[in-house]
């Protein structure tokens, strides 16, 4: 009877530890109004390995930071997995700013897989010199790689009266003897929007929200609308954990994947006996479980002597 009330004991001891009821949600977080849920994260070990170091909250203000510099989160859409951000040097219909002053665009090497402009939005370049890689060539030829996008382009730009409040005429803008003042390109074509690479004083980037029309370049949604995506192997491992009770979270030194389960991490879901120690320690209550485990054994084989 005793050893009936041992292993009882003991079950109820372990259950906690070998089968965790999970960590839903463990890793979500917020920012002023706005969500970070997976692939992201501001914890360490959270979200996809690939957007670690990215988010910051800053007084409730959600900041992204890439090698161009740091961004202003206006939006995260995790439907459409894009998010919506704002660069305080950005020009817009209403303010021309010049002087280099300007993010641009530049993502790391091996977050390009990850990160990129969606196909519409549109990066205009202003105030390029005659010897930026973009007019190569120029004007033999057909180099010159502006053009509209989802039907926004310099066109229309130069209809804005803050060119007029800079003393440049409409008229003055358009292709001459020289390059243009402004060059509307998508992001794909260049894969890179470095101001000072590309010899240009300042930037502005529109997008469309479809199937929305609007009039005219006053009405045009400016800021950088950014395309996130993940491996398919990652979304089958994150619903898998989720599933289970886990967050999604990946190991800060390996970068592998790991279902966090509350005091233990599992690199499957929150369901499997086989368990990771947070930080790769072997925690108190593992060390107690373990050394219960030897004692009730080495216990019973003598009673059965």
């Amino acid at each position: 009877m005793s050893t009936i009330i041992v292993f009882i004991s003991l079950q109820v001891l372990f259950v906690p530890v070998m089968y965790s009821v999970g960590a839903s949600h463990v890793c979500r977080s917020y920012c002023g109004n706005l969500t970070i849920d997976y692939p992201f994260a501001l914890q360490p070990g959270c979200g996809h390995s690939g957007f670690r170091d990215l988010l910051f909250c800053i007084n409730d203000v959600l900041m992204f930071h890439i090698s161009s510099g740091s961004y202003r989160v206006l939006n995260i859409d995790y439907a459409y997995r894009s998010m919506t951000l704002h660069d305080p040097h950005l020009s817009t219909c209403d303010s021309i700013v010049l002087g280099g002053r300007g993010n641009g665009f530049v993502v790391e090497h091996w977050r390009a897989p990850y990160l990129n402009p969606s196909a519409d939005n549109v990066f205009m370049l202003l105030g390029c010199s005659t010897q930026s890689p973009l007019f190569q060539g120029f004007p033999a030829g057909n180099h010159v790689p502006c053009r509209n996008v989802s039907g926004m382009g310099c066109e229309e730009y130069y209809g804005c009266q803050s060119w007029a409040d800079l003393g440049l005429a409409r008229m003055g803008l358009a292709y001459g003897t020289g390059p243009p003042v402004c060059c509307s390109l998508p992001f794909d074509s260049i894969k890179s929007v470095n101001l000072s690479k590309l010899e240009c004083q300042g930037y502005s980037s529109a997008y469309t929200l479809a199937p929305l029309r609007v009039s005219g370049p006053s009405e045009w949604t400016y800021g950088i609308r950014v395309r996130y995506n993940v491996e398919a192997s990652n979304d089958s491992f994150c619903k898998a954990c989720e599933a289970t009770g886990g967050s999604c979270g990946h190991d800060v030194e390996q970068l592998g994947q790991l279902c966090m389960c509350g005091s233990w991490n599992s690199t499957s879901n929150c369901d499997t006996i086989m368990k990771l120690s947070v930080g790769g320690a072997t925690t108190t209550m593992d060390k107690l479980s373990g050394s219960l485990i030897t004692a009730v054994a080495l216990w019973l084989m003598s009673s059965q002597i």
